[in-house]
């Protein structure tokens, strides 16, 4: 059996998200009080309601909490996974679990990238939108047929690669309603709108990854310990260029369906979402149907998950 533990990516962040972990786990209560993301991510994450969570700056550094609670509790459980994976933030949980980021640093980091994103979105109309049932090509097609009619045309590029069928736009809002438009004609079945503060993994993200880049500058990013493949290439990379492909990640499209190629291509054949959320198993299933999807959401989960990998040796 070859394993890979996959990271959820912000819009699947819930109020009370970790609460279960937090009363039953002292690890999980360490984890969730660490004050290294500038702000109480125990109380956001378990007494703020969904509109401050929502916030990206809060998001990024309590979905992390939540990845690193549950990280550790596995480690501690006697598993290890052959290859770690995340989407969009996932990925500096997955590079946590790899080693590479120590848990102070991956709450800072966060934080910083939250707000950075936040500042680079401020004052932009911006829209993104999952286009469903349409070719990869076809949708780089609808998106050149915008972003090059004119230099008042705006900006929409491809933010997500995320499935068969699934693929995320986003940009400038009425650039964007322009390719959904041209998405449509060519035969996508539904264009459905994404409840995000900024066009994330666009070029509108530029200050954001600048931004990033010194503040990675200043932190230590150890040998990673198990191989991480990366949203930027969707494969792996040398622990040289890991703080490149962090910069570039925020403001480039995120290729997780070549990411989940990539591991099949690696033989794993089971994968463990850390969540909260359900949604990477579904498009691993998608993607590479023949691999076992177990998921972990709630200390429930856990205790199944962990049950079943047992099992499987």
């Amino acid at each position: 059996m070859r394993v890979a533990w996959l990271y959820a990516g912000q819009g699947s962040q819930r109020v009370g998200m970790g609460r279960d972990f937090y009363d039953a786990y002292p690890e999980a209560r360490a984890i969730f009080d660490n004050p290294s993301a500038d702000f109480d991510i125990r109380a956001v994450c378990f007494e703020a309601g969904l509109e401050t969570l929502s916030q990206t700056r809060y998001t990024q550094p309590c979905m992390a909490a939540f990845a690193a609670a549950v990280t550790l509790l596995l480690k501690k459980s006697g598993f290890a996974p052959d290859f770690a994976a995340g989407l969009s933030l996932g990925e500096y949980s997955a590079l946590y679990a790899a080693g590479a980021l120590s848990l102070d640093a991956l709450l800072s980091i966060l934080a910083l990238r939250g707000a950075a994103m936040e500042r680079s979105a401020q004052g932009v109309p911006s829209r993104m939108s999952a286009v469903l049932g349409l070719e990869a090509d076809k949708v780089f097609e609808a998106v050149r047929s915008v972003s090059g009619a004119s230099p008042e045309a705006g900006v929409v590029s491809v933010t997500n690669i995320n499935c068969p069928g699934q693929i995320v736009i986003g940009g400038t809002e009425d650039a964007v309603l322009a390719a959904e438009a041209q998405c449509l004609s060519l035969g996508a079945k539904r264009c459905l709108p994404l409840n995000t503060s900024g066009p994330f993994h666009t070029p509108l993200m530029e200050n954001a990854s600048r931004e990033l880049s010194d503040a990675l500058d200043k932190i230590t990013l150890s040998p990673q310990l198990i191989p991480v493949v990366f949203n930027v290439t969707g494969a792996t990379a040398a622990d040289s260029d890991v703080r490149g492909l962090l910069c570039r990640q925020v403001k480039s499209p995120v290729l997780f369906e070549r990411t989940i190629r990539t591991l099949a291509a690696m033989s794993v054949d089971t994968v463990v979402e850390i969540g909260p959320g359900r949604v990477l198993g579904g498009f691993v299933r998608k993607t590479a149907p023949e691999m076992r999807v177990l998921n972990i959401e709630t200390t429930e989960d856990f205790e199944k998950t962990t049950e079943a990998l047992r099992s499987f040796n």
